[in-house]
């Protein structure tokens, strides 16, 4: 199973674009599209979900699933749990242009 923010956050890991994804995968650009379009868990036939999952993996991806403990010892990124992406994305004009401190 992988969600659509997961595949997204591969191929920007990967610095690679959905047209370079759909060469490495087999599948077409307006698949890749509409599954990075999908609201959480991506849909589609097995054989595709398949295709799309084993580029990652070759491509040096490790999908981590919910709850999942990071077996390959990489760098990684995860979201926390219970955590709603959305809330980050509404302006309401606090954040980044309140002067705050960066990394």
């Amino acid at each position: 199973m992988i969600t659509a923010p997961q595949l997204r956050a591969a191929r920007s890991l990967l610095g690679i674009d959905q047209r370079r994804l759909a060469e490495l995968s087999g599948l077409s650009v307006p698949t890749i599209q509409r599954m990075e379009a999908s609201g959480s868990i991506i849909r589609g036939n097995v054989d595709s979900l398949m295709k799309l999952i084993a580029a990652l993996e070759v491509s040096g991806i490790e999908l981590i699933g919910e709850g999942a403990v990071s077996q390959g010892g990489g760098r990684g990124v995860r979201l926390k749990a219970g955590f709603d992406p959305a809330k980050v994305s509404e302006a309401d004009g606090d954040g980044a242009e309140s002067g705050g401190s960066q990394p």
